[in-house]
């Protein structure tokens, strides 16, 4: 499976991820996104984006504005979490490559550590 970034272990992933071109890694990451929050939630993918990104809220606010996803739509989910629109997580990638140095590590840190979820989608 090289010729698809994927591989059996996380460390590899990563390795193989490392191959890739960031145009692949930036169709991944919103992929990902996309049917992570069809199969857990909107919430999961803004949480372990965050986390994996090292962002704080005000952080993620500005990067999700900055890729094009409205300012407007966020808000916050009845137990207090950040949310944003299924539909504009894809503003996630092209705001963190805009408004950080490293951000292709940074999705490449959201694709590794949710590479468990490889095997439902």
């Amino acid at each position: 499976m090289g010729a698809t970034g994927l591989s059996a272990n996380a460390s590899e992933y990563r390795a193989r991820l490392a191959e890739q071109p960031d145009a692949q890694i930036d169709t991944w990451a919103a992929e990902m996104m996309r049917d992570v929050s069809i199969r857990r939630g909107v919430s999961r993918v803004v949480e372990d984006f965050c986390r994996a990104a090292k962002l704080t809220e005000r952080e993620f606010e500005r990067v999700f504005a900055a890729g094009g996803g409205p300012p407007a739509t966020i808000g916050k989910d009845a137990q207090g979490r950040l949310m944003v629109p299924a539909v504009s997580l894809w503003a996630l990638v092209p705001g963190i490559r805009s408004q950080t140095a490293d951000g292709r590590d940074r999705l490449v840190e959201y694709l590794v550590a949710n590479f468990h979820e490889l095997v439902y989608i």
